[in-house]
Protein backbone atom coordinates (compact mmCIF):
# COMPACT_ATOMS: atom_id res chain seq x y z
CA UNK A 1 0.00 0.00 0.00
CA UNK A 2 1.49 3.32 -1.07
CA UNK A 3 1.75 5.98 1.65
CA UNK A 4 0.50 9.05 -0.19
CA UNK A 5 1.87 11.48 2.40
CA UNK A 6 5.35 9.94 2.20
CA UNK A 7 5.26 9.97 -1.62
CA UNK A 8 4.20 13.59 -1.50
CA UNK A 9 7.26 14.48 0.59
CA UNK A 10 9.58 12.71 -1.85
CA UNK A 11 8.72 15.09 -4.69
CA UNK A 12 11.67 17.36 -5.51
CA UNK A 13 9.45 20.16 -6.85
CA UNK A 14 11.56 20.40 -10.01
CA UNK A 15 11.76 23.81 -11.65
CA UNK A 16 10.73 22.21 -14.96
CA UNK A 17 8.82 19.07 -13.91
CA UNK A 18 9.35 16.37 -16.52
CA UNK A 19 6.46 14.37 -15.04
CA UNK A 20 4.08 17.06 -16.28
CA UNK A 21 5.68 17.10 -19.72
CA UNK A 22 5.27 13.33 -19.88
CA UNK A 23 1.51 13.55 -19.28
CA UNK A 24 -0.68 13.83 -22.42
CA UNK A 25 -3.11 16.08 -20.54
CA UNK A 26 -0.41 18.16 -18.76
CA UNK A 27 -1.52 17.29 -15.23
CA UNK A 28 -0.18 20.06 -12.93
CA UNK A 29 1.12 17.57 -10.40
CA UNK A 30 3.86 19.89 -9.08
CA UNK A 31 1.28 22.47 -8.03
CA UNK A 32 -0.99 19.75 -6.65
CA UNK A 33 1.76 18.34 -4.46
CA UNK A 34 2.65 21.80 -3.17
CA UNK A 35 -0.99 22.43 -2.24
CA UNK A 36 -1.13 19.09 -0.42
CA UNK A 37 1.98 20.04 1.54
CA UNK A 38 0.01 23.09 2.65
CA UNK A 39 -2.96 20.86 3.60
CA UNK A 40 -5.09 22.38 0.83
CA UNK A 41 -6.53 19.17 -0.57
CA UNK A 42 -9.76 20.74 -1.87
CA UNK A 43 -7.78 23.28 -3.88
CA UNK A 44 -5.51 20.51 -5.15
CA UNK A 45 -8.51 18.38 -6.14
CA UNK A 46 -10.14 21.27 -7.98
CA UNK A 47 -6.91 21.92 -9.88
CA UNK A 48 -6.86 18.28 -11.02
CA UNK A 49 -10.56 18.19 -11.94
CA UNK A 50 -10.41 21.48 -13.85
CA UNK A 51 -7.52 20.13 -15.88
CA UNK A 52 -8.90 16.61 -16.33
CA UNK A 53 -12.49 15.75 -15.33
CA UNK A 54 -11.54 12.05 -15.40
CA UNK A 55 -8.50 12.45 -13.18
CA UNK A 56 -9.76 9.87 -10.68
CA UNK A 57 -10.01 7.37 -13.56
CA UNK A 58 -6.78 8.07 -15.44
CA UNK A 59 -4.81 7.99 -12.19
CA UNK A 60 -5.85 4.34 -11.89
CA UNK A 61 -5.60 2.98 -15.42
CA UNK A 62 -3.01 5.07 -17.28
CA UNK A 63 0.25 3.37 -18.32
CA UNK A 64 2.03 5.54 -15.75
CA UNK A 65 5.44 4.12 -16.54
CA UNK A 66 5.10 5.67 -20.00
CA UNK A 67 3.75 9.00 -18.77
CA UNK A 68 4.09 10.78 -15.41
CA UNK A 69 5.90 8.18 -13.28
CA UNK A 70 8.20 7.14 -16.10
CA UNK A 71 9.31 10.76 -16.62
CA UNK A 72 10.04 11.50 -12.95
CA UNK A 73 13.72 12.48 -12.55
CA UNK A 74 13.99 10.05 -9.64
CA UNK A 75 13.26 7.18 -12.03
CA UNK A 76 16.93 7.35 -13.03
CA UNK A 77 17.70 6.13 -9.51
CA UNK A 78 15.03 3.44 -9.73
CA UNK A 79 12.47 4.93 -7.35
CA UNK A 80 10.23 7.55 -9.05
CA UNK A 81 7.53 9.38 -7.13
CA UNK A 82 4.26 7.49 -7.55
CA UNK A 83 2.36 10.57 -8.65
CA UNK A 84 -0.57 8.46 -9.84
CA UNK A 85 -1.43 7.47 -6.25
CA UNK A 86 -1.20 11.08 -5.11
CA UNK A 87 -3.47 12.12 -7.96
CA UNK A 88 -5.99 9.36 -7.30
CA UNK A 89 -6.23 10.06 -3.57
CA UNK A 90 -6.70 13.78 -4.15
CA UNK A 91 -9.21 13.36 -7.00
CA UNK A 92 -11.25 10.83 -5.05
CA UNK A 93 -11.48 13.19 -2.09
CA UNK A 94 -12.54 16.06 -4.32
CA UNK A 95 -15.37 14.12 -5.98
CA UNK A 96 -16.73 13.21 -2.54
CA UNK A 97 -16.89 16.82 -1.36
CA UNK A 98 -17.66 19.01 -4.36
CA UNK A 99 -21.15 20.10 -5.38
CA UNK A 100 -21.97 20.77 -9.03
CA UNK A 101 -24.89 23.11 -9.76
CA UNK A 102 -24.31 25.07 -12.98
CA UNK A 103 -26.98 27.28 -14.52
CA UNK A 104 -28.28 25.77 -17.76
CA UNK A 105 -29.07 27.85 -20.83
CA UNK A 106 -31.72 25.90 -22.81
CA UNK A 107 -30.62 27.70 -25.98
CA UNK A 108 -27.18 26.09 -25.76
CA UNK A 109 -28.40 22.58 -26.56
CA UNK A 110 -25.74 20.01 -27.52
CA UNK A 111 -26.02 16.27 -28.14
CA UNK A 112 -23.24 13.88 -27.15
CA UNK A 113 -23.18 10.43 -28.70
CA UNK A 114 -21.43 8.00 -26.37
CA UNK A 115 -20.50 8.23 -22.70
CA UNK A 116 -17.01 6.78 -22.75
CA UNK A 117 -13.93 8.86 -21.85
CA UNK A 118 -14.43 11.46 -24.59
CA UNK A 119 -18.19 11.73 -24.08
CA UNK A 120 -17.94 12.09 -20.29
CA UNK A 121 -15.21 14.70 -20.61
CA UNK A 122 -17.17 16.76 -23.12
CA UNK A 123 -20.36 16.55 -21.07
CA UNK A 124 -18.68 17.84 -17.93
CA UNK A 125 -16.73 20.59 -19.67
CA UNK A 126 -19.79 21.94 -21.50
CA UNK A 127 -22.19 21.52 -18.59
CA UNK A 128 -19.91 23.68 -16.48
CA UNK A 129 -20.29 26.35 -19.16
CA UNK A 130 -24.07 26.23 -18.89
CA UNK A 131 -24.81 23.99 -21.87
CA UNK A 132 -27.99 21.93 -22.03
CA UNK A 133 -26.52 18.47 -22.62
CA UNK A 134 -28.13 15.21 -23.67
CA UNK A 135 -26.01 12.07 -23.77
CA UNK A 136 -27.14 9.24 -26.05
CA UNK A 137 -25.66 5.96 -24.82
CA UNK A 138 -26.12 2.66 -26.66
CA UNK A 139 -25.64 0.60 -23.48
CA UNK A 140 -27.85 0.57 -20.43
CA UNK A 141 -25.33 2.40 -18.25
CA UNK A 142 -22.81 5.18 -18.85
CA UNK A 143 -19.07 4.67 -19.10
CA UNK A 144 -18.54 3.14 -22.52
CA UNK A 145 -15.24 1.29 -22.63
CA UNK A 146 -14.57 2.30 -19.02
CA UNK A 147 -17.52 0.20 -17.86
CA UNK A 148 -17.77 -2.45 -20.56
CA UNK A 149 -14.15 -2.86 -21.61
CA UNK A 150 -12.05 -2.56 -18.42
CA UNK A 151 -12.35 -5.20 -15.68
CA UNK A 152 -13.58 -4.37 -12.20
CA UNK A 153 -10.21 -5.18 -10.63
CA UNK A 154 -8.61 -2.41 -12.66
CA UNK A 155 -11.43 0.16 -12.53
CA UNK A 156 -14.23 -0.24 -9.96
CA UNK A 157 -17.62 0.42 -11.52
CA UNK A 158 -18.60 2.42 -8.43
CA UNK A 159 -16.42 5.25 -9.79
CA UNK A 160 -18.57 5.40 -12.93
CA UNK A 161 -21.71 5.36 -10.79
CA UNK A 162 -20.39 8.50 -9.09
CA UNK A 163 -19.94 10.15 -12.47
CA UNK A 164 -23.55 9.33 -13.27
CA UNK A 165 -24.60 11.15 -10.10
CA UNK A 166 -22.36 14.10 -10.98
CA UNK A 167 -23.87 14.39 -14.46
CA UNK A 168 -27.40 14.30 -13.08
CA UNK A 169 -26.55 17.03 -10.55
CA UNK A 170 -25.13 19.10 -13.39
CA UNK A 171 -28.42 18.86 -15.24
CA UNK A 172 -27.20 16.50 -17.96
CA UNK A 173 -29.91 14.34 -19.50
CA UNK A 174 -29.02 10.73 -20.35
CA UNK A 175 -30.79 8.46 -22.83
CA UNK A 176 -29.55 4.88 -22.31
CA UNK A 177 -30.08 1.97 -24.71
CA UNK A 178 -30.17 4.40 -27.64
CA UNK A 179 -28.01 3.52 -30.63
CA UNK A 180 -27.82 6.55 -32.88
CA UNK A 181 -28.19 5.82 -36.59
CA UNK A 182 -30.71 3.01 -36.35
CA UNK A 183 -33.82 5.04 -35.50
CA UNK A 184 -32.64 8.51 -34.45
CA UNK A 185 -30.18 10.20 -36.83
CA UNK A 186 -27.97 13.27 -36.64
CA UNK A 187 -30.41 15.12 -38.89
CA UNK A 188 -33.20 14.36 -36.41
CA UNK A 189 -31.13 15.98 -33.68
CA UNK A 190 -30.53 19.17 -35.65
CA UNK A 191 -34.25 19.27 -36.44
CA UNK A 192 -34.99 19.14 -32.72
CA UNK A 193 -32.87 22.15 -31.85
CA UNK A 194 -29.41 20.81 -31.02
CA UNK A 195 -26.87 23.48 -31.94
CA UNK A 196 -24.00 21.00 -32.26
CA UNK A 197 -23.38 17.27 -32.00
CA UNK A 198 -20.32 15.62 -30.51
CA UNK A 199 -19.64 12.06 -31.67
CA UNK A 200 -17.70 9.91 -29.21
CA UNK A 201 -19.15 6.51 -30.02
CA UNK A 202 -15.92 4.58 -29.54
CA UNK A 203 -14.74 1.42 -31.25
CA UNK A 204 -17.08 -1.50 -30.65
CA UNK A 205 -16.54 -3.54 -33.81
CA UNK A 206 -13.98 -6.34 -33.31
CA UNK A 207 -11.30 -6.87 -35.92
CA UNK A 208 -11.24 -10.37 -37.41
CA UNK A 209 -8.33 -12.74 -37.85
CA UNK A 210 -9.88 -13.96 -41.10
CA UNK A 211 -8.79 -17.54 -40.56
CA UNK A 212 -10.78 -20.81 -40.71
CA UNK A 213 -12.67 -21.62 -37.52
CA UNK A 214 -13.38 -18.05 -36.42
CA UNK A 215 -17.14 -18.67 -36.36
CA UNK A 216 -16.98 -21.74 -34.08
CA UNK A 217 -18.99 -21.74 -30.87
CA UNK A 218 -16.06 -21.57 -28.46
CA UNK A 219 -14.50 -18.50 -30.11
CA UNK A 220 -15.13 -15.01 -28.73
CA UNK A 221 -13.99 -11.47 -29.40
CA UNK A 222 -12.35 -9.57 -26.55
CA UNK A 223 -14.69 -6.59 -26.49
CA UNK A 224 -17.70 -8.93 -26.31
CA UNK A 225 -16.17 -11.06 -23.56
CA UNK A 226 -15.21 -8.12 -21.35
CA UNK A 227 -18.70 -6.63 -21.71
CA UNK A 228 -20.20 -9.62 -19.85
CA UNK A 229 -17.63 -12.23 -18.77
CA UNK A 230 -20.12 -14.01 -16.52
CA UNK A 231 -22.18 -15.07 -19.54
CA UNK A 232 -19.26 -16.94 -21.15
CA UNK A 233 -18.38 -20.58 -20.41
CA UNK A 234 -14.68 -20.68 -21.24
CA UNK A 235 -13.73 -24.05 -19.81
CA UNK A 236 -10.36 -24.86 -18.21
CA UNK A 237 -7.86 -24.05 -20.99
CA UNK A 238 -8.20 -20.60 -22.53
CA UNK A 239 -6.25 -19.19 -25.43
CA UNK A 240 -6.03 -15.40 -25.85
CA UNK A 241 -4.71 -14.14 -29.19
CA UNK A 242 -3.24 -10.63 -29.09
CA UNK A 243 -0.71 -8.52 -27.25
CA UNK A 244 -2.41 -5.34 -26.06
CA UNK A 245 -3.79 -4.36 -22.67
CA UNK A 246 -7.23 -5.60 -23.72
CA UNK A 247 -5.81 -9.08 -24.37
CA UNK A 248 -4.24 -9.09 -20.91
CA UNK A 249 -7.48 -7.84 -19.36
CA UNK A 250 -9.23 -10.83 -20.94
CA UNK A 251 -6.58 -13.24 -19.70
CA UNK A 252 -6.62 -11.90 -16.14
CA UNK A 253 -10.42 -11.87 -16.10
CA UNK A 254 -10.57 -15.48 -17.31
CA UNK A 255 -8.26 -16.50 -14.45
CA UNK A 256 -10.57 -14.78 -11.98
CA UNK A 257 -13.59 -16.49 -13.50
CA UNK A 258 -12.21 -19.96 -12.89
CA UNK A 259 -10.06 -20.89 -15.91
CA UNK A 260 -7.17 -23.15 -14.89
CA UNK A 261 -4.77 -22.44 -17.75
CA UNK A 262 -4.73 -19.15 -19.64
CA UNK A 263 -2.13 -18.51 -22.31
CA UNK A 264 -1.57 -15.36 -24.36
CA UNK A 265 -0.24 -15.94 -27.87
CA UNK A 266 1.47 -13.07 -29.65
CA UNK A 267 2.91 -12.88 -33.15
CA UNK A 268 6.08 -11.05 -32.07
CA UNK A 269 8.32 -10.99 -28.99
CA UNK A 270 7.54 -9.73 -25.49
CA UNK A 271 9.44 -6.49 -26.05
CA UNK A 272 7.19 -5.76 -29.05
CA UNK A 273 3.90 -6.15 -27.17
CA UNK A 274 1.80 -2.97 -27.24
CA UNK A 275 0.60 -3.62 -23.69
CA UNK A 276 2.35 -1.86 -20.84
CA UNK A 277 5.18 -3.60 -19.03
CA UNK A 278 3.29 -3.19 -15.77
CA UNK A 279 0.25 -5.04 -17.14
CA UNK A 280 2.46 -7.84 -18.48
CA UNK A 281 4.02 -8.25 -15.04
CA UNK A 282 0.61 -8.28 -13.36
CA UNK A 283 -0.62 -10.90 -15.82
CA UNK A 284 2.37 -13.11 -15.03
CA UNK A 285 1.72 -12.60 -11.32
CA UNK A 286 -1.87 -13.74 -11.86
CA UNK A 287 -0.63 -16.96 -13.49
CA UNK A 288 -1.06 -16.10 -17.17
CA UNK A 289 1.39 -17.86 -19.52
CA UNK A 290 2.84 -16.41 -22.72
CA UNK A 291 3.87 -17.87 -26.06
CA UNK A 292 5.66 -15.57 -28.50
CA UNK A 293 6.21 -15.58 -32.26
CA UNK A 294 2.95 -17.47 -32.73
CA UNK A 295 0.58 -16.49 -35.53
CA UNK A 296 -2.75 -18.39 -35.67
CA UNK A 297 -3.62 -20.04 -38.96
CA UNK A 298 -6.65 -22.21 -38.06
CA UNK A 299 -9.01 -22.77 -35.14
CA UNK A 300 -10.46 -26.22 -34.48
CA UNK A 301 -12.97 -27.43 -31.90
CA UNK A 302 -10.30 -28.59 -29.44
CA UNK A 303 -7.10 -26.90 -30.56
CA UNK A 304 -5.51 -24.04 -32.50
CA UNK A 305 -2.88 -24.32 -35.18
CA UNK A 306 -0.13 -21.69 -35.16
CA UNK A 307 2.67 -20.71 -37.46
CA UNK A 308 5.87 -20.39 -35.43
CA UNK A 309 8.26 -17.79 -36.75
CA UNK A 310 11.94 -17.48 -35.89
CA UNK A 311 12.93 -13.84 -35.31
CA UNK A 312 16.47 -14.67 -36.46
CA UNK A 313 15.28 -16.32 -39.65
CA UNK A 314 15.30 -13.90 -42.60
CA UNK A 315 13.37 -16.22 -44.92
CA UNK A 316 9.70 -15.84 -43.95
CA UNK A 317 8.80 -18.91 -45.98
CA UNK A 318 10.68 -21.12 -43.53
CA UNK A 319 8.50 -21.84 -40.51
CA UNK A 320 6.93 -24.69 -38.59
CA UNK A 321 3.37 -25.28 -37.47
CA UNK A 322 2.39 -26.30 -33.95
CA UNK A 323 -0.94 -26.92 -32.24
CA UNK A 324 -2.13 -26.01 -28.75
CA UNK A 325 -5.16 -27.45 -26.98
CA UNK A 326 -7.86 -24.95 -26.04
CA UNK A 327 -11.38 -25.17 -24.62
CA UNK A 328 -12.05 -21.61 -25.75
CA UNK A 329 -10.41 -18.85 -27.76
CA UNK A 330 -10.55 -15.09 -27.20
CA UNK A 331 -9.47 -12.92 -30.14
CA UNK A 332 -8.05 -9.54 -29.16
CA UNK A 333 -6.42 -7.86 -32.14
CA UNK A 334 -7.98 -4.42 -31.73
CA UNK A 335 -11.35 -3.10 -32.81
CA UNK A 336 -12.76 -0.42 -35.04
CA UNK A 337 -15.83 1.85 -35.06
CA UNK A 338 -19.27 0.95 -36.24
CA UNK A 339 -20.29 2.74 -39.43
CA UNK A 340 -23.95 3.23 -38.40
CA UNK A 341 -23.74 7.00 -37.90
CA UNK A 342 -21.99 7.66 -41.21
CA UNK A 343 -24.28 5.23 -43.04
CA UNK A 344 -27.38 7.05 -41.78
CA UNK A 345 -26.10 10.60 -42.34
CA UNK A 346 -24.90 12.35 -45.46
CA UNK A 347 -21.71 14.36 -45.19
CA UNK A 348 -19.78 12.49 -42.48
CA UNK A 349 -16.54 11.35 -44.07
CA UNK A 350 -14.67 8.25 -42.89
CA UNK A 351 -11.09 7.23 -43.60
CA UNK A 352 -10.04 3.83 -44.98
CA UNK A 353 -10.16 2.34 -41.47
CA UNK A 354 -13.70 3.56 -40.89
CA UNK A 355 -12.60 6.29 -38.47
CA UNK A 356 -14.29 9.70 -38.57
CA UNK A 357 -12.27 12.37 -40.37
CA UNK A 358 -11.84 15.66 -38.49
CA UNK A 359 -9.76 18.81 -38.82
CA UNK A 360 -7.47 20.27 -36.14
CA UNK A 361 -10.47 21.75 -34.30
CA UNK A 362 -12.41 18.49 -34.12
CA UNK A 363 -14.89 19.46 -36.83
CA UNK A 364 -16.09 16.65 -39.07
CA UNK A 365 -17.01 17.14 -42.71
CA UNK A 366 -20.64 17.77 -41.68
CA UNK A 367 -21.61 21.21 -40.42
CA UNK A 368 -22.10 21.34 -36.66
CA UNK A 369 -20.76 17.86 -36.00
CA UNK A 370 -17.57 17.37 -33.97
CA UNK A 371 -15.79 14.20 -32.88
CA UNK A 372 -12.94 12.95 -30.70
CA UNK A 373 -11.71 9.84 -28.95
CA UNK A 374 -11.31 6.32 -30.31
CA UNK A 375 -13.88 6.88 -33.08
CA UNK A 376 -11.34 9.32 -34.56
CA UNK A 377 -7.97 7.85 -33.58
CA UNK A 378 -8.67 4.17 -33.08
CA UNK A 379 -8.08 2.59 -29.67
CA UNK A 380 -5.85 4.85 -27.58
CA UNK A 381 -5.40 5.50 -23.86
CA UNK A 382 -8.12 7.18 -21.83
CA UNK A 383 -5.95 10.18 -21.02
CA UNK A 384 -5.24 10.75 -24.73
CA UNK A 385 -9.00 10.82 -25.36
CA UNK A 386 -9.40 13.38 -22.57
CA UNK A 387 -6.59 15.55 -23.97
CA UNK A 388 -8.11 15.54 -27.47
CA UNK A 389 -11.60 16.25 -26.16
CA UNK A 390 -10.43 19.29 -24.19
CA UNK A 391 -9.23 20.83 -27.45
CA UNK A 392 -12.44 20.01 -29.31
CA UNK A 393 -14.58 21.36 -26.43
CA UNK A 394 -12.95 24.76 -26.83
CA UNK A 395 -13.71 24.93 -30.54
CA UNK A 396 -17.22 23.51 -30.18
CA UNK A 397 -17.99 26.20 -27.61
CA UNK A 398 -16.64 28.89 -29.95
CA UNK A 399 -18.69 27.47 -32.84
CA UNK A 400 -21.98 27.52 -30.94
CA UNK A 401 -21.32 30.90 -29.32
CA UNK A 402 -20.41 32.63 -32.58
CA UNK A 403 -22.91 30.97 -34.91
CA UNK A 404 -25.91 31.48 -32.66
CA UNK A 405 -24.78 34.66 -30.85
CA UNK A 406 -25.09 33.00 -27.45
Amino acid sequence: MINVWEENKRCLQCKKPSCEKGCPVDTPIKEVIQLLKENKIKEAGKLLFDNNPLSVVTSLICPHEDFCVGHCVLSHKGSPVQTCFIENYTSDYFLNTVDFEPEINPEKKVAIIGSGPAGLTMAILLARKGYDITIFESHEEIGGVLRYGIPEFRLPKSILDRYYEILIKMGVKIRPNTLIGTVITLDDMFRDGYKAIFVASGTWKPRKLNIPGESLGHVYYAIDYLRSPNTHNLGKKVCVIGGGNVALDCARTAIRKGAKEVTVYYRKGEADMPSSKEEINYAKLDGVSFEFYRSPVEIKDKYIKFKVTDPLQENEDLYEEVTYDADSVIISISQGPRSIIADSTRGVKLDKLGLIVIDETGKTTKEGVFAAGDVVTGAKTVVEAVAATKIVAKYLDEYVTEKYNL
